[in-house]
């Protein structure tokens, strides 16, 4: 049974698939992490805590997840990740210097 359902980007996955028992599950999403996993623990929790700073109430927790784990480089990933709501130009270069201050 589901209890809560919380977004988590890579990094806090891999925290807990630290705390499983080993299995074949477990080796494949390690698999897939090593894969796909591009910050390191310390740099994904900076850009998350920066972006929480904006306090721009267009930002859910999803979005947060999203650009630490693709980290956007320029305004139309941006817009990819925000597919659902739309920002402005303003909004759009604070999330982007916080990501290119914390790469």
């Amino acid at each position: 049974m589901i209890l809560e359902r919380t977004p988590l980007n890579m990094n806090e996955v891999q925290e807990i698939l630290k705390n499983i028992p080993d299995s074949e599950k477990k080796e494949q999403m390690d698999n897939f992490l090593k894969k796909f996993l591009n910050t390191k623990k310390e740099q994904a929790k900076k850009i998350k805590e920066g972006i929480e700073k904006l306090d721009l109430l267009k930002i859910k927790t999803e979005h947060i997840v999203k650009i630490v784990d693709m980290l956007p480089e320029d305004a139309s990933d941006i817009n990819k990740i925000f597919a659902d709501v739309s920002l402005n130009e303003d909004e759009t270069n604070k999330i982007l210097e916080v990501v290119k201050n914390n790469k």
